[in-house]
């Protein structure tokens, strides 16, 4: 049995923002001692650097934010009211994260089928974005 816990889906939403429910699950982890190695090195970067970047915060914050909450509605509601992005903003976030790796990018398109070669789900056509891969590496997909 694999002794990770995942955190939620990319594709999890709070408050209107994707991916942000997945961020505070690898915050609480952290700071339990139980945030896998695999996630460390990107803790706070990736995925989670691009939603702080739209929501105009820093990652020390949203680890204040959370080290102080209980529950998720407690996080949602400080989003609520610190972070002022409309919903055209917020869908703008969740565009760019689920269109990952962007086609032009030859890096990024390498580097999902490096990963997608590591966990030995190469021949899944099914996984075109770093969220579906996300999702199949986490057995979700």
């Amino acid at each position: 049995m694999s002794s990770i816990i995942y955190p939620r889906s990319p594709r999890e939403t709070m408050d209107g923002w994707s991916y942000l429910p997945r961020y505070i699950d690898k915050i609480r982890l952290h700071l339990a001692g139980k945030l896998h190695a695999d996630y460390q090195e990107n803790l706070g970067k990736g995925f989670d650097g691009m939603w702080l970047k739209y929501a105009g915060v820093t990652h020390e914050q949203m680890i204040e934010v959370v080290k102080k909450s209980v529950t998720d509605g407690e996080v949602c509601d400080w989003v609520r009211h610190n972070v002022k992005k409309s919903p055209a903003e917020k869908a703008a976030h969740a565009r760019d994260i689920f269109s990952r790796p962007q086609p032009d990018n030859a890096e990024a398109v390498a580097r999902l089928k490096l990963r997608k070669e590591q966990s030995g789900i190469v021949h899944r056509d099914d996984i075109k974005t770093f969220v579906d891969y996300i999702d199949a590496d986490e057995k979700r997909l």
